[in-house]
């Protein structure tokens, strides 16, 4: 879970350790890519919404998908399907980092 939790930090405000990688991968879509394929990038503070021009944009966007959620091999992670399968779970899935609600008793 700590790793997890760790390299989620790395898939906001990472534009400059994607420009650093060779390899990236998205934890929302799964696949893996090269870094070059990173063309677009997010990052509007929701504090000035009404300025949309100071959006610092350093939050990497996957090509494949449109996702805010990739990670480069410069982050120290292994971006393999298992990884990348687990931190989908995690923060889309939401069922390691939060529990699953209860089911209502039968009857």
């Amino acid at each position: 879970m700590a790793d997890l939790l760790a390299a989620y930090r790395h898939t906001t405000h990472n534009r400059a350790e994607i420009e650093a990688s060779t390899t990236c991968g998205c934890c929302q879509c799964l696949q893996v890519f090269p870094s070059d394929e990173v063309v677009a990038w997010a990052g509007l503070d929701f504090s000035q919404l009404d300025q949309p021009d100071t959006a610092d944009a350093d939050t990497a966007v996957c090509p494949r998908c449109g996702g805010e959620s990739v990670m480069g091999d410069r982050a120290g992670f292994g971006l393999t399907p298992q990884f990348l399968g687990q931190m989908n779970e995690a923060w889309f899935e939401r069922t390691i980092v939060r529990r699953p609600s209860p089911k209502p008793p039968k009857g």
